[in-house]
């Protein structure tokens, strides 16, 4: 505990339960459904995921990211050794002493992220895959070894699967956005089985070419959720209502964009808190299951 001494820890949890407030509620909804300390241990690993990603999303300036990605890499090493920079970081570092996390899934959505500053095209859904493994489903790796899992079971594969899932369901909500940044996640051999053009979705161009092309999508984001399922049984029974909940809002924001008649290029699809507050029941009862 010394270490942590110069940041106090109620606060320094506190301080990443906002960020994930401000950022994510569907996973601050689930999180809020965690017991203690579980639920704060989730706070800082989402809170160390959620500055991961912007330091890429807010830069301009490729090479300075870069430099910046490398020394980013360094202070997460000095946060495992027990030597936080921040309070953030300090969470972090005491969550890596009260539950078996590692750095390896840490560095690898690090490189994730250094993808994003030099690959703004995939060829094939393969390639997308490593992208997602390595900015999302790491975040499973992350927080299975919090959630933990029954005396018997392993469900990491699953694990991987749901935040490989939430990955994909995040591109298809933010096709208009990230194009407007330049990036297209959607695979060029996708798109060509639509007969789909590059310029015709850096336009918004909403045809039965697109309608097909997004229920293709979405009806392979449901395997990913389908496989993901079979591991939440795995889990310590204390973890699977939160994460069957974040696994159903999840998966809302599909039906919306479906309902939106896959409008995603100018209309961002989102779960409201009443569906929310409504999914927590089923929630619970596949929980007991």
């Amino acid at each position: 505990m010394t270490a942590f001494v110069q940041f106090p820890l109620q606060e320094a949890y506190q301080s990443c339960r906002q960020v994930i407030t401000h950022y994510s509620t569907s996973f601050y909804w689930g999180t809020r459904l965690f017991p203690n300390p579980k639920r704060q241990n989730m706070w800082a690993v989402y809170c160390w995921c959620r500055r991961t990603d912007e330091l890429v999303d807010n830069q301009p300036n490729q090479r300075a990211t870069m430099h910046l990605l490398d020394q980013w890499e360094h202070q997460l090493e000095k946060t495992f050794a027990g030597h936080p920079s921040t309070p953030e970081d300090a969470a972090l570092a005491h969550a890596a002493t009260q539950y078996p996390l590692t750095l390896g899934p840490f560095k690898d959505m690090i490189q994730g992220m250094r993808m994003d500053l030099t690959q703004s095209r995939y060829e094939t859904f393969e390639e997308l895959l490593t992208y997602c493994y390595r900015v999302a489903g790491t975040v499973g790796l992350m927080t299975s070894a919090i959630m933990g899992f029954v005396p018997g079971e392993e469900g990491t594969e699953e694990a991987i699967a749901l935040g490989i899932a939430m990955q994909l369901t995040n591109i298809l909500r933010d096709v208009g956005e990230d194009a407007q940044r330049g990036r297209i996640y959607i695979p060029r051999e996708d798109l060509e089985r639509f007969n789909y053009r590059e310029r015709d979705l850096l336009q918004g161009i909403l045809d039965e070419r697109w309608k097909a092309l997004m229920q293709f999508q979405i009806a392979r984001n449901q395997e990913f959720y389908r496989k993901a399922e079979g591991g939440i049984c795995k889990l310590q029974a204390d973890s699977r209502w939160p994460v069957w909940a974040s696994l159903l809002f999840y998966q809302g924001i599909l039906d919306v964009v479906e309902q939106n008649g896959y409008q995603n290029f100018t209309q961002r699809a989102y779960v409201s808190d009443l569906r929310k507050l409504a999914t927590l029941p089923l929630a619970w009862v596949r929980a007991q299951q």
